[in-house]
């Protein structure tokens, strides 16, 4: 990548974000993160003068109201983090004439198709969550001439709070737990989420920009499992570093009510991605095991 990129990252602190830190690090690549309250999307006059100052050629939207199910109660504050806080972020970017690369989600759609999304079919969002991400899609495309959007799906890492933390802290202290049987999807390791968006940079830095890098697009982990299916993975990575491995019982979403409406089907098909940057995501398998071993390595299994 010509190391004159500069890419300006909003969110400091979740998986994606420490992820874009520690592969940009690793290629002495000019990216920096911020966060609240120097830089925070529910206080839109804030961002401005942190932008101009840093002058970046790239800025990334990292940070979002992921918590699906308080988003039910807290619509208006999901709204301003992952709609209207982007939106403004957006219109600097196109003042600057540079790329603007916003994260969003498979809850935009309803989880009804049998087969996986494609960018163009129908948005349902069945939640607030959903409602606002799809919002936030709308705006910064309207804002934004050099806008990117990069839908993803069922995100882990070794950051933070995630489905496979999650599992492996249960896996401790658990001989037998539910595991829900009947969504599916793909899921993607930040990690990787941060290796594409560093080579859509670099793409972009080699080719100048192009009409077909502006849009959506999907961006997930390669193959797809149910939520059951990826917890007795994760068990199964576990155990080869000592760890119990429970018994997994299948449940349907109607055994395990919340106030938010999972996609049945989150499943994302990936190829407009692969055609227009070259980026293919590793298999969602390859990519869990390695994340199981670094927390192995790390000392946080237990």
């Amino acid at each position: 990548m010509d190391r004159k990129e500069r890419i300006f990252v909003i969110g400091s602190d979740g998986q994606l974000a420490l992820s874009l830190l520690e592969a940009a690090s690793a290629r002495n690549i000019t990216l920096e993160a911020f966060g609240p309250p120097s830089v925070d999307l529910t206080n839109p006059s804030s961002l401005e003068a942190p932008i101009r100052n840093f002058k970046p050629t790239v800025i990334v939207n990292a940070a979002a109201y992921t918590a699906v199910d308080a988003a039910e109660d807290n619509e208006d504050l999901a709204r301003s983090i992952n709609a209207t806080g982007p939106e403004v972020a957006a219109q600097i970017a196109d003042e600057l004439d540079i790329p603007f690369i916003q994260v969003s989600t498979d809850y935009v759609f309803d989880g009804t198709k049998k087969d996986a999304y494609v960018e163009d079919d129908p948005t349902g969002p069945q939640g607030a969550y959903g409602r606002t991400k799809l919002e936030g899609e709308d705006l910064v495309l309207s804002a934004a001439n050099k806008a990117i959007v990069l839908r993803t799906s069922w995100v882990y890492s070794p950051f933070g709070k995630n489905f496979l933390k999650t599992m492996l802290m249960l896996a401790k202290t658990r001989d037998e737990l539910g595991v829900v049987a009947d969504q599916v999807g793909n899921p993607t390791y930040a990690p990787d989420i941060a290796e594409a968006i560093l080579a859509i940079v670099e793409q972009i830095a080699q080719t100048g920009w192009r009409d077909e890098f502006r849009g959506v697009f999907h961006l997930a982990g390669t193959g797809t499992a149910s939520w059951h299916e990826f917890a007795e993975a994760i068990f199964e990575a576990g155990t080869a570093h000592g760890l119990k491995r429970p018994h997994v019982k299948a449940l349907t979403t109607a055994d395990y009510p919340t106030p938010a409406k999972r996609p049945a089907n989150s499943r994302l098909d990936c190829s407009k991605l692969a055609e227009t940057f070259g980026v293919h995501l590793p298999s969602w398998e390859q990519s869990m095991v390695m994340c199981v071993n670094r927390l192995s390595e790390a000392g946080e299994l237990g």
